[in-house]
């Protein structure tokens, strides 16, 4: 049997070796975009007890392929994805975490633009309540002579409880000129002024809080081809942290 990593090994810094030893070894899930070819994929992690999925995705010369994730996964759910962009191909890369009581979510993400004018979008939001944590881990590869590469990041957490916890690493490695990258990151609470807004228009708090936060996470599923569906399946996990 192959080792479980260690956390000597970045991308594993904040997992749950002991939920991670239950699946040991994950079986890696293979995903090509030929050159010129358009594709999306939806990923959704919402069961008891540990989920794992470890995607490799290769994209052909001018090939476009969206992908969005809800992990809601009730225990230890980690989704890592590594991307490889040939010229001028297009990733898009739209998430969401919600966790509550001691449960652990975490994506790790590796983009590498492997030549010029390649374009990667990638938009995180996390929501954690309880004493639940919420890992994101995104690197992005300019490599030599990807000129033209236009990457961005926006990485954004809200805690409910004191007790609920987020790390962010989003990280950028660059070793080409003309290049346009960029990430933010941002982890705060719910906006109380708009709290007070809507219990103003008559809303109960609880359905304040859900309306607000449904907001936040629709940032990650704007556009997804099963939009209807991440939506309904966030609202469900929300529902229980409220």
């Amino acid at each position: 049997m192959t080792a479980l990593p260690t956390r000597h090994d970045e991308a594993w810094r904040y997992a749950d070796f002991a939920a991670l030893a239950t699946v040991w070894p994950v079986a890696q899930q293979a995903i090509v975009v030929d050159a010129g070819e358009s594709a999306a994929h939806t990923l959704v992690l919402t069961g008891a007890g540990t989920e794992v999925r470890d995607l490799a995705i290769t994209l052909g010369e001018g090939a476009h392929l969206s992908l969005h994730v809800l992990n809601a996964a009730r225990g230890y759910g980690r989704v890592a994805v590594r991307v490889a962009l040939a010229r001028g191909a297009q990733f898009h890369f739209g998430a969401a975490q919600v966790a509550g009581a001691d449960h652990r979510v975490e994506i790790v993400t590796e983009v590498v633009h492997t030549a010029p004018d390649a374009i990667s979008r990638q938009i995180v939001r996390q929501v954690m309540a309880g004493r639940a944590t919420g890992n994101y881990l995104g690197r992005v590869v300019v490599d030599r002579g990807a000129v033209g590469t236009d990457g961005e990041q926006s990485i954004r957490a809200m805690l409910l409880d004191r007790g609920a916890s987020a790390n962010a690493r989003p990280e950028l490695e660059i070793y080409a000129d003309d290049v346009k990258c960029a990430h933010g990151c941002a982890i705060g609470e719910l906006d109380k002024d708009g709290l007070f807004y809507l219990a103003s228009r008559g809303l109960p708090p609880a359905a304040a809080k859900a309306l607000m936060l449904q907001a936040f996470l629709a940032e990650a599923f704007a556009g997804a081809d099963d939009e209807e569906r991440l939506t309904t399946a966030a609202l469900a996990a929300l529902e229980d942290l409220l």
